[in-house]
């Protein structure tokens, strides 16, 4: 018999932890590879632990509502080695006497030798998967180094387990169709980096009384998540803010002009979000240097344009799920990625993978009626924008006869970025830069 500890797998760049809520395998069950053996809760998203290996759940660990590292041992999976031994002795029956006490013999080193080896397979994680914000078993890992399958191919293999989790027949589908030529080339690698991980100090709150008449309400798993991460971003960077008014009136008529058509043909609703974050997303590969993070005295200049959209769950709390690439795509992408993110948040639908690898955040303040806002930045990135409310406001226009007082329609841009990397004059003009674009907004653009 030999034992395989199951570990918490890496879930993204910023996750370090996470909170067992469920187990859905107790001691003794059968487990299979692949099959989910409990569930686990980030500050991210919520999602379950498969197996890696055949054998049976001998040990847990951990319980409900632990807090747990990743790499951590979570659970012993037992994996049984006596189906070689029975067949090797049921065959010996006609064997002498030696022959049948040296068979079994035989045949328990030979069944115990090919357990050990395919526990060091199973175990094995190579290094050129290590990178990945996803997670893959040892067993697709071990399949994908065989068969020269790089990082990228992997990850963009469309996987039908659990969460989108690449399984061994996917990945087989897909030596299948390389060796068939079914399949595109990988696109070249791009550079990584180490995320950047600062330790905020603790800090102790002072006490607070309570009387009889007080109600004591206990913070939920991700109210608690969230507070910690909060505290961690304001003793982390050095908070700034800059703020200026854009006119989107240009943007506000060219919408309810063209929302029923682009309801009709595409069958999504075109909201201000996707026109602002195309303008975000502009302004990043303008202003490179706001698209970056900090780990230690070493900047990471970030290649791809990664936007995070705060987007509300059901309870009520703010999940900020990831547009990848976002500088690459139209307006009509823009439009269906957003809807597609902020409807699945709110039914609880986002995988893992949707929360990670953000480069820079946009959230609308604007929603709950503010009109202006100071948002915490979401660590390790450097900036947030703040999107105000969309006011109807008394405006001076010049024109070339003279100025006059008009019916504007206004919004505030709030951004909140780190000063220890960020000057004053970089943080400023990035959001003009937005600003601008937002106000030159085509009034004539067709979609």
């Amino acid at each position: 018999m030999a034992t395989f500890e199951l570990k918490l797998p890496k879930m993204g760049e910023s996750v370090a932890e996470a909170t067992i809520t469920t187990w859905l395998k107790n001691v003794g069950d059968t487990i299979e590879m692949d099959e989910p053996v409990l569930e686990i809760a980030t500050d991210k998203v919520d999602s379950e632990v498969p197996s890696e290996v055949d054998g049976v759940l001998k040990e847990i660990l951990f319980q409900v509502d632990d807090v747990v590292q990743v790499g951590q041992t979570i659970a012993i999976i037992e994996t049984d080695g006596d189906s070689a031994t029975d067949a090797a002795s049921s065959s010996s029956n006609d064997s002498t006497p030696a022959e049948a006490t040296a068979q079994p013999v035989e045949a328990v080193k030979a069944a115990t030798a090919q357990v050990d080896k395919g526990m060091a397979t199973a175990g094995k994680v190579d290094n050129d998967y290590a990178n990945s914000d996803s997670f893959y078993s040892p067993l697709v890992k071990n399949i994908a180094k065989e068969e020269n399958i790089s990082l990228e191919e992997l990850e963009a293999i469309n996987g039908t387990g659990k969460d989108g989790r690449v399984t061994k027949n996917d990945i087989l589908a897909y030596v299948e169709d390389k060796k068939a030529g079914k399949t595109a080339p990988a696109p070249a690698a791009a550079p990584t980096a180490a995320a950047s991980k600062p330790a905020a100090a603790p800090v102790k709150a002072a006490p607070v009384s309570v009387n009889g008449e007080d109600e004591i309400i206990e913070m939920s798993r991700m109210g608690k998540l969230i507070s910690h991460h909060m505290i961690a971003s304001v003793q982390t960077s050095a908070h700034v803010q800059s703020f200026i008014e854009a006119d989107v009136t240009t943007i506000w008529n060219w919408r309810k002009k063209n929302k029923d058509a682009f309801k009709a043909r595409e069958g999504e609703n075109l909201t201000f979000t996707p026109i602002f974050m195309e303008a975000v997303a502009t302004a990043l590969k303008e202003f490179p240097m706001m698209n970056i993070s900090v780990d230690g005295d070493k900047i990471i200049k970030r290649k791809n344009v990664n936007l995070g959209m705060a987007a509300a769950l059901p309870d009520g709390n703010l999940i900020v799920p990831v547009i990848k690439n976002a500088d690459q795509l139209n307006l009509v992408g823009m439009a269906k990625s957003v809807n597609d993110l902020a409807n699945r948040a709110r039914n609880g639908k986002l995988k893992p993978d949707d929360t990670q690898g953000g480069t820079y955040t946009v959230t609308n303040v604007g929603t709950f009626g503010s009109v202006l806002g100071t948002p915490i930045i979401n660590q390790p990135q450097v900036g947030i924008l703040a999107l105000g409310a969309i006011r109807k406001v008394p405006a001076v226009i010049e024109t070339p006869d003279g100025d006059f007082i008009g019916i504007r329609m206004k919004m505030f841009l709030s951004h909140s970025y780190d000063h220890r990397v960020v000057n004053g004059a970089l943080g400023g003009q990035f959001v003009q830069r937005v600003a601008q674009l937002l106000e030159s907004f085509d009034p004539n653009r067709t979609i």
